[in-house]
């Protein structure tokens, strides 16, 4: 069976950009975070196979970047080289996939957001625990 993208909503924060891969029962789920690329990859409970690679905007701190999972999605937190510069896209390329959109729902002004982002990533890291 062929693999193929699975849809994948973005938004931008000061320290943190953040990619949620929609794949509802993932299993054998697989998240590589390199300095300027993510590779993204699993299977659903049919077993079709997803697999995404960004090529990213900007430079990441691979080290302090993480993905969490959950039963409806898999969300991932990338830590910006340069903090509190805005990315206008997640892609190098200035190209828009058909599986890669914007998170409307979680995109908002940064001004006084810094305290909120540090909430939501010491929440994530909690989770983990």
């Amino acid at each position: 069976m062929a693999r193929q993208p699975a849809k994948t909503l973005w938004y931008d924060r000061p320290r943190y950009v953040y990619l949620e891969f929609c794949v509802e029962d993932s299993t054998d789920v697989k998240v590589v975070f390199e300095d300027q690329r993510l590779v993204f990859s699993c299977k659903n409970a049919d077993g079709v196979e997803f697999y995404n690679e960004i090529n990213l905007y900007a430079r990441v701190n691979s080290k302090d970047s993480r993905e969490k999972r959950s039963d409806r999605s898999i969300t991932c937190f990338m830590r910006k080289w340069k903090e509190k510069v805005a990315w206008p896209r997640i892609t190098k390329e200035n190209i828009k996939p058909a599986w890669l959109s914007v998170d409307f729902d979680n995109w908002r002004d940064w001004e006084g957001d810094e305290e909120v982002e540090r909430a939501m990533v010491e929440q994530y890291a909690e989770d983990d625990l």
